[in-house]
């Protein structure tokens, strides 16, 4: 059954329909494991922490729209589709949106503001999402 919400973002073209390709979501959930993992490493500096735990959020979101049969090339967009791929919550969503736009301050202008909060909140935001698609099988 098609998801009348990510139909809607196929039609206006912020999403392709895809066949789902079930070696390539667990590609994406493997890949969010072993970066989540290594983002728990205080050993690891706070910069590299938020861009692991960043990348595993993002591999997780593509993986449940993927999953759907979809595909976005836009970041934010990915973020965006939790509510329909994983029923992620709106707070959850905001706080991926705000952290998506700390990634771009520190990737494209060397503006790098995260807190060990926010890398921490990161986290556990990533360990909710990989537990909501393990259950999903």
């Amino acid at each position: 059954m098609k998801n009348e919400k990510l139909e809607n973002l196929v039609k206006t073209r912020q999403i392709k329909a895809e066949a789902p390709d079930p070696t390539e979501v667990q590609s994406f959930v493997r890949a969010a494991k072993a970066k989540i993992h290594d983002s728990k490493n205080l050993d690891l500096s706070l910069e590299s922490r938020f861009e692991l735990s960043y990348s595993a959020a993002h591999s997780l979101a593509l993986a449940a729209l993927r999953r759907l049969g979809y595909r976005s090339e836009n970041r934010i967009i990915v973020f965006q589709c939790l509510p329909h791929t994983l029923s992620v919550d709106k707070i959850q969503t905001r706080i991926l949106g705000d952290i998506h736009n700390r990634r771009n301050l520190a990737a494209y202008e060397g503006e790098f503001e995260v807190s060990e909060q926010m890398v921490e909140s990161l986290i556990r935001i990533v360990d909710d999402l990989l537990a909501r698609l393990e259950l999903l099988g």
